[in-house]
Protein backbone atom coordinates (compact mmCIF):
# COMPACT_ATOMS: atom_id res chain seq x y z
CA UNK A 1 0.00 0.00 0.00
CA UNK A 2 1.19 3.34 -1.00
CA UNK A 3 1.75 5.85 1.95
CA UNK A 4 0.11 9.52 0.40
CA UNK A 5 0.45 11.23 3.53
CA UNK A 6 4.20 12.42 2.53
CA UNK A 7 2.92 13.39 -0.79
CA UNK A 8 -0.15 15.30 0.35
CA UNK A 9 1.87 17.35 3.08
CA UNK A 10 4.31 18.55 0.48
CA UNK A 11 1.06 19.88 -2.24
CA UNK A 12 -0.29 21.91 1.05
CA UNK A 13 3.41 23.74 1.43
CA UNK A 14 4.04 24.27 -2.46
CA UNK A 15 0.12 25.15 -3.19
CA UNK A 16 0.13 28.60 -4.83
CA UNK A 17 -1.09 32.14 -3.09
CA UNK A 18 -4.39 33.20 -4.83
CA UNK A 19 -4.65 35.51 -7.41
CA UNK A 20 -6.81 38.15 -8.53
CA UNK A 21 -7.96 35.59 -11.16
CA UNK A 22 -8.94 33.41 -8.19
CA UNK A 23 -10.69 36.58 -6.38
CA UNK A 24 -12.52 37.38 -9.89
CA UNK A 25 -13.64 33.91 -10.20
CA UNK A 26 -14.98 33.33 -6.89
CA UNK A 27 -16.74 37.15 -6.62
CA UNK A 28 -18.69 36.67 -9.48
CA UNK A 29 -17.30 39.61 -11.68
CA UNK A 30 -14.18 40.48 -13.68
CA UNK A 31 -10.47 40.79 -13.33
CA UNK A 32 -11.24 44.67 -14.30
CA UNK A 33 -13.46 44.79 -11.68
CA UNK A 34 -10.77 43.23 -8.94
CA UNK A 35 -8.09 46.04 -10.16
CA UNK A 36 -10.38 48.82 -9.63
CA UNK A 37 -11.52 47.65 -6.28
CA UNK A 38 -7.76 47.34 -5.24
CA UNK A 39 -7.38 50.96 -6.72
CA UNK A 40 -10.05 52.55 -4.48
CA UNK A 41 -13.52 51.46 -5.92
CA UNK A 42 -13.84 54.07 -8.59
CA UNK A 43 -16.69 53.09 -10.75
CA UNK A 44 -17.82 50.02 -9.08
CA UNK A 45 -20.85 49.58 -7.43
CA UNK A 46 -21.20 48.82 -3.57
CA UNK A 47 -22.28 45.19 -4.56
CA UNK A 48 -19.53 44.14 -6.68
CA UNK A 49 -17.18 45.93 -4.02
CA UNK A 50 -18.64 44.29 -1.09
CA UNK A 51 -18.12 40.65 -3.09
CA UNK A 52 -14.23 41.75 -3.67
CA UNK A 53 -13.88 42.22 -0.51
CA UNK A 54 -15.52 39.10 0.61
CA UNK A 55 -13.48 37.28 -2.00
CA UNK A 56 -10.28 38.54 -0.98
CA UNK A 57 -11.17 37.55 2.60
CA UNK A 58 -12.35 34.23 1.85
CA UNK A 59 -9.29 33.08 -0.15
CA UNK A 60 -6.34 35.24 1.91
CA UNK A 61 -5.39 37.17 -1.00
CA UNK A 62 -2.31 39.65 -0.58
CA UNK A 63 -1.56 42.49 -3.18
CA UNK A 64 1.56 41.96 -4.82
CA UNK A 65 2.91 45.79 -4.76
CA UNK A 66 5.61 45.46 -7.09
CA UNK A 67 3.41 43.79 -10.05
CA UNK A 68 1.11 46.92 -9.25
CA UNK A 69 3.66 49.31 -9.17
CA UNK A 70 4.96 47.48 -12.48
CA UNK A 71 1.53 48.13 -14.17
CA UNK A 72 0.43 51.32 -12.90
CA UNK A 73 3.44 53.04 -12.94
CA UNK A 74 2.74 54.30 -9.20
CA UNK A 75 4.64 53.58 -6.20
CA UNK A 76 1.64 52.53 -4.41
CA UNK A 77 2.30 55.23 -1.23
CA UNK A 78 2.34 58.91 -0.01
CA UNK A 79 4.27 60.71 1.87
CA UNK A 80 3.79 62.73 5.26
CA UNK A 81 6.24 65.45 4.73
CA UNK A 82 6.80 67.45 8.06
CA UNK A 83 8.54 70.54 7.04
CA UNK A 84 9.27 71.68 10.89
CA UNK A 85 12.54 70.74 13.08
CA UNK A 86 11.97 66.95 14.35
CA UNK A 87 11.53 67.65 17.86
CA UNK A 88 7.91 69.94 17.42
CA UNK A 89 6.73 66.44 15.88
CA UNK A 90 7.42 64.48 19.07
CA UNK A 91 6.10 67.52 21.10
CA UNK A 92 3.25 68.82 19.26
CA UNK A 93 0.44 66.75 19.79
CA UNK A 94 -1.19 68.47 16.52
CA UNK A 95 1.32 66.48 14.00
CA UNK A 96 0.91 63.06 15.77
CA UNK A 97 -3.05 63.96 15.42
CA UNK A 98 -2.82 64.19 11.72
CA UNK A 99 -0.65 61.50 10.74
CA UNK A 100 -2.81 59.27 12.73
CA UNK A 101 -6.08 60.47 10.53
CA UNK A 102 -4.02 60.74 7.31
CA UNK A 103 -3.14 57.08 8.06
CA UNK A 104 -6.67 55.67 8.51
CA UNK A 105 -7.82 57.50 5.47
CA UNK A 106 -4.87 55.99 3.65
CA UNK A 107 -6.01 52.94 4.71
CA UNK A 108 -9.11 52.63 3.30
CA UNK A 109 -7.65 52.88 -0.04
CA UNK A 110 -4.61 50.34 1.15
CA UNK A 111 -2.25 53.03 0.52
CA UNK A 112 0.60 53.15 3.15
CA UNK A 113 2.33 55.99 4.55
CA UNK A 114 5.94 57.13 4.60
CA UNK A 115 7.03 59.78 7.05
CA UNK A 116 9.37 62.03 6.33
CA UNK A 117 10.77 64.73 8.19
CA UNK A 118 12.34 68.21 6.02
CA UNK A 119 12.70 70.87 8.95
CA UNK A 120 16.69 71.64 7.92
CA UNK A 121 18.48 72.17 4.78
CA UNK A 122 20.27 68.70 6.03
CA UNK A 123 17.09 66.95 5.36
CA UNK A 124 15.82 68.57 2.56
CA UNK A 125 18.60 67.83 0.73
CA UNK A 126 18.82 63.97 1.42
CA UNK A 127 14.60 63.89 0.61
CA UNK A 128 14.32 65.86 -2.49
CA UNK A 129 16.41 63.03 -4.44
CA UNK A 130 14.19 60.51 -3.27
CA UNK A 131 10.99 62.46 -4.15
CA UNK A 132 12.17 63.55 -7.02
CA UNK A 133 12.06 60.28 -8.51
CA UNK A 134 8.80 59.43 -7.62
CA UNK A 135 8.91 56.75 -5.23
CA UNK A 136 6.10 58.47 -3.55
CA UNK A 137 2.90 58.77 -5.77
CA UNK A 138 2.43 62.28 -3.45
CA UNK A 139 3.22 64.27 -0.74
CA UNK A 140 0.45 65.35 2.57
CA UNK A 141 2.84 69.00 3.15
CA UNK A 142 2.32 69.62 6.44
CA UNK A 143 3.43 73.18 7.95
CA UNK A 144 3.45 75.62 5.57
CA UNK A 145 5.86 78.81 6.46
CA UNK A 146 6.15 81.22 4.01
CA UNK A 147 8.71 80.74 1.08
CA UNK A 148 9.05 77.13 2.44
CA UNK A 149 11.25 75.65 0.22
CA UNK A 150 9.43 72.33 -0.15
CA UNK A 151 6.71 73.48 -2.26
CA UNK A 152 9.32 74.36 -4.84
CA UNK A 153 10.88 70.86 -5.11
CA UNK A 154 7.42 69.29 -5.31
CA UNK A 155 6.44 71.35 -8.36
CA UNK A 156 9.98 70.82 -10.11
CA UNK A 157 9.32 67.24 -9.33
CA UNK A 158 5.85 67.49 -10.81
CA UNK A 159 4.68 65.77 -7.91
CA UNK A 160 0.85 65.91 -6.22
CA UNK A 161 1.03 67.22 -3.68
CA UNK A 162 -1.75 68.90 -0.88
CA UNK A 163 -0.68 71.60 1.92
CA UNK A 164 -1.99 71.72 5.34
CA UNK A 165 -2.96 75.27 5.86
CA UNK A 166 -3.16 77.96 3.36
CA UNK A 167 0.26 78.21 1.67
CA UNK A 168 1.54 82.03 2.01
CA UNK A 169 2.89 84.04 -0.92
CA UNK A 170 2.84 81.07 -3.72
CA UNK A 171 1.60 81.70 -6.87
CA UNK A 172 -0.88 79.63 -9.11
CA UNK A 173 -3.59 77.23 -8.23
CA UNK A 174 -2.69 74.86 -5.42
CA UNK A 175 -4.33 72.18 -3.17
CA UNK A 176 -5.01 73.17 0.39
CA UNK A 177 -7.03 71.89 3.72
CA UNK A 178 -7.16 74.49 6.37
CA UNK A 179 -9.61 75.02 9.53
CA UNK A 180 -11.19 78.66 9.61
CA UNK A 181 -8.47 80.69 11.35
CA UNK A 182 -9.88 84.05 11.45
CA UNK A 183 -13.03 82.83 12.32
CA UNK A 184 -11.76 80.50 14.92
CA UNK A 185 -9.56 83.76 16.59
CA UNK A 186 -12.86 86.11 16.31
CA UNK A 187 -15.05 83.47 18.41
CA UNK A 188 -12.92 82.87 21.04
CA UNK A 189 -12.10 86.79 21.56
CA UNK A 190 -15.74 87.27 21.67
CA UNK A 191 -16.30 84.36 24.18
CA UNK A 192 -13.81 86.72 26.36
CA UNK A 193 -15.10 90.16 25.90
CA UNK A 194 -18.74 88.53 26.53
CA UNK A 195 -17.88 87.29 29.67
CA UNK A 196 -16.90 90.60 30.76
CA UNK A 197 -13.40 91.11 30.03
CA UNK A 198 -12.30 94.34 28.88
CA UNK A 199 -8.75 93.91 28.60
CA UNK A 200 -7.59 91.26 25.92
CA UNK A 201 -4.30 90.65 24.70
CA UNK A 202 -3.17 87.76 22.48
CA UNK A 203 0.23 85.24 22.10
CA UNK A 204 -0.20 84.95 18.17
CA UNK A 205 1.71 82.60 16.20
CA UNK A 206 4.67 83.03 13.49
CA UNK A 207 3.79 85.76 11.56
CA UNK A 208 5.26 83.64 8.41
CA UNK A 209 2.32 80.99 8.82
CA UNK A 210 -1.10 81.16 7.79
CA UNK A 211 -2.63 80.42 11.31
CA UNK A 212 -0.08 83.11 13.00
CA UNK A 213 -1.84 85.61 10.41
CA UNK A 214 -4.75 84.51 10.52
CA UNK A 215 -5.42 84.22 13.99
CA UNK A 216 -4.25 87.63 14.75
CA UNK A 217 -6.31 89.32 12.13
CA UNK A 218 -9.19 87.53 13.70
CA UNK A 219 -8.48 89.20 16.98
CA UNK A 220 -8.07 92.20 15.57
CA UNK A 221 -11.01 92.38 13.67
CA UNK A 222 -13.26 91.30 16.94
CA UNK A 223 -12.04 94.04 19.12
CA UNK A 224 -12.99 96.78 16.29
CA UNK A 225 -16.39 95.38 16.22
CA UNK A 226 -16.75 96.11 19.68
CA UNK A 227 -14.92 99.96 19.42
CA UNK A 228 -11.83 98.63 21.02
CA UNK A 229 -8.72 99.89 19.76
CA UNK A 230 -5.64 97.90 18.88
CA UNK A 231 -2.74 97.89 21.30
CA UNK A 232 0.14 96.92 19.98
CA UNK A 233 1.28 96.17 24.25
CA UNK A 234 -1.04 93.77 24.33
CA UNK A 235 0.51 91.09 21.65
CA UNK A 236 3.13 88.75 21.32
CA UNK A 237 4.35 86.57 19.28
CA UNK A 238 5.28 82.83 19.67
CA UNK A 239 6.08 79.31 17.46
CA UNK A 240 3.99 77.51 18.89
CA UNK A 241 5.82 75.79 21.32
CA UNK A 242 5.24 75.97 25.39
CA UNK A 243 8.16 77.39 25.75
CA UNK A 244 7.37 80.33 23.58
CA UNK A 245 3.86 80.98 25.33
CA UNK A 246 5.60 80.98 28.75
CA UNK A 247 8.02 83.45 27.60
CA UNK A 248 5.25 85.39 26.09
CA UNK A 249 3.16 85.78 28.71
CA UNK A 250 5.82 86.78 31.31
CA UNK A 251 6.20 89.71 28.68
CA UNK A 252 3.08 90.56 28.71
CA UNK A 253 2.67 90.24 32.36
CA UNK A 254 5.71 92.90 32.41
CA UNK A 255 4.31 95.47 29.81
CA UNK A 256 0.69 95.35 30.71
CA UNK A 257 0.26 93.72 34.28
CA UNK A 258 -3.65 95.11 34.24
CA UNK A 259 -4.43 92.11 31.61
CA UNK A 260 -7.48 90.34 32.03
CA UNK A 261 -7.59 87.73 29.54
CA UNK A 262 -5.29 86.04 27.02
CA UNK A 263 -6.42 85.04 23.53
CA UNK A 264 -3.55 81.98 22.21
CA UNK A 265 -3.25 81.05 19.41
CA UNK A 266 -2.21 77.50 20.00
CA UNK A 267 -2.80 74.88 23.36
CA UNK A 268 0.35 74.13 23.78
CA UNK A 269 1.60 77.55 23.82
CA UNK A 270 -1.89 78.62 25.96
CA UNK A 271 -0.54 75.84 28.60
CA UNK A 272 3.04 77.69 28.72
CA UNK A 273 1.07 81.07 29.58
CA UNK A 274 -0.62 79.19 32.89
CA UNK A 275 2.92 78.26 34.09
CA UNK A 276 3.58 81.93 33.40
CA UNK A 277 -0.06 83.05 35.62
CA UNK A 278 0.81 80.72 38.32
CA UNK A 279 4.25 81.86 38.81
CA UNK A 280 3.10 85.29 39.23
CA UNK A 281 0.53 84.67 41.93
CA UNK A 282 -2.05 85.29 39.46
CA UNK A 283 -5.34 82.58 39.61
CA UNK A 284 -6.89 81.22 36.35
CA UNK A 285 -9.89 82.08 35.40
CA UNK A 286 -10.32 84.68 38.21
CA UNK A 287 -7.26 87.14 37.71
CA UNK A 288 -6.99 86.39 34.30
CA UNK A 289 -8.93 84.38 31.46
CA UNK A 290 -6.93 82.38 29.50
CA UNK A 291 -8.48 80.42 25.40
CA UNK A 292 -6.39 78.35 23.39
CA UNK A 293 -7.06 77.04 19.90
CA UNK A 294 -6.09 73.84 18.30
CA UNK A 295 -8.55 71.86 21.01
CA UNK A 296 -5.65 69.37 21.12
CA UNK A 297 -5.06 66.70 24.16
CA UNK A 298 -3.07 69.48 25.37
CA UNK A 299 -6.14 71.13 26.10
CA UNK A 300 -7.68 68.93 28.84
CA UNK A 301 -4.60 67.81 29.96
CA UNK A 302 -4.17 71.51 31.57
CA UNK A 303 -4.90 72.84 35.01
CA UNK A 304 -7.38 74.29 34.60
CA UNK A 305 -8.44 72.67 31.28
CA UNK A 306 -8.42 75.05 28.31
CA UNK A 307 -11.17 76.85 26.80
CA UNK A 308 -10.36 76.34 23.08
CA UNK A 309 -10.59 76.50 19.39
CA UNK A 310 -12.07 73.08 17.76
CA UNK A 311 -10.08 72.25 14.51
CA UNK A 312 -11.89 69.53 13.01
CA UNK A 313 -8.85 67.25 12.28
CA UNK A 314 -10.70 64.00 11.15
CA UNK A 315 -12.17 65.91 8.45
CA UNK A 316 -8.73 67.82 7.68
CA UNK A 317 -6.50 64.53 7.34
CA UNK A 318 -9.89 62.98 5.66
CA UNK A 319 -9.84 65.89 2.70
CA UNK A 320 -6.40 65.73 2.68
CA UNK A 321 -6.02 62.18 1.87
CA UNK A 322 -9.32 62.98 -0.78
CA UNK A 323 -7.53 65.51 -2.28
CA UNK A 324 -4.16 63.89 -2.60
CA UNK A 325 -5.53 60.80 -4.35
CA UNK A 326 -8.09 62.82 -6.65
CA UNK A 327 -4.76 64.41 -7.52
CA UNK A 328 -3.00 61.61 -8.40
CA UNK A 329 -5.63 60.31 -10.67
CA UNK A 330 -5.53 63.27 -12.96
CA UNK A 331 -7.94 65.93 -11.18
CA UNK A 332 -6.63 69.91 -10.55
CA UNK A 333 -5.99 71.21 -7.33
CA UNK A 334 -8.81 72.23 -4.79
CA UNK A 335 -9.10 74.07 -1.53
CA UNK A 336 -11.38 73.21 1.43
CA UNK A 337 -11.85 75.63 4.13
CA UNK A 338 -13.49 74.01 7.33
CA UNK A 339 -15.27 75.17 9.76
CA UNK A 340 -14.37 75.72 13.52
CA UNK A 341 -16.22 75.32 17.29
CA UNK A 342 -15.89 76.97 19.93
CA UNK A 343 -15.23 74.39 23.36
CA UNK A 344 -15.69 76.30 26.86
CA UNK A 345 -13.92 74.78 29.95
CA UNK A 346 -12.64 75.81 33.05
CA UNK A 347 -9.74 78.62 32.02
CA UNK A 348 -12.49 81.29 30.46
Amino acid sequence: MTNTAPQRRAHSRTKRPPTIIDVADHAGVSRGTVSRVLQGGHKVSPASQEAVHAAIRKLGYVVNRAARSLVTQRAGSVAFLLSEPQERFFEDPNFTTLLRGCTTALGEHDIPLVLITAGTEAERRRVTPFLSTHHVDGVLLISSHRGNPMIDHLRQANLPFVCCGKPLGERGAMSYVAADDREGAMAMVRCLLESGRQRIATIAGPQDTPGGLERLAGYREMLAEHGIAYDKRLVQIGDYSRASGEAAMHRLLATAPNVDAVFVASDLMADGALTAIERAGLRVPDDIAVGGFDDSPVATAARPPLTTIRQPWDRISEMMVRQLLAQIDGEGPATVILPIELVVRESA
